[in-house]
């Protein structure tokens, strides 16, 4: 998968989470729903703004901030389906798009890290 794919999957994802969160009732958009909207959003901005940096330790910094928003996102899909804010289906689907953004997430991490030399710091 390349890039512009992994960027449409974690864009795929944050819309999928707004649909849902859109109708939940006021407390759960207002607690647990800001704080998956912001960090499914965050998959997507930061990888994109990595993309655009020069070096490749500054894209890396990016991708690292992807990865956590990844893993934030994960706990907040967890709080939500614990909570009932989700069904089963949805939990499934979220936390397979999850897997694979996380795995693509590490593959680009570790061909960032491969592309690094002396003359590129």
């Amino acid at each position: 998968m390349d890039i512009n794919e992994v960027y449409t999957l974690s864009q795929n994802l944050g819309d999928k989470i707004w649909t849902i969160v859109e109708k939940w009732p006021a407390f759960a958009k207002e607690t647990v729903g800001k704080q998956i909207v912001r960090s499914s959003d965050s998959i997507s901005a930061n990888l994109r703004e990595g993309q655009g940096r020069y070096y490749f330790k500054d894209r890396n910094v990016f991708n690292y901030y992807v990865r956590g928003s990844l893993s934030e996102t994960q706990c907040w899909v967890d709080k939500a389906y614990k909570r009932k804010l989700i069904d089963e289906e949805q939990y499934i689907e979220l936390v397979a798009d999850q897997e694979i953004l996380w795995f693509e997430i590490n593959r680009i991490i570790s061909n960032t890290k491969k592309q690094l030399s002396p003359k590129s710091t």
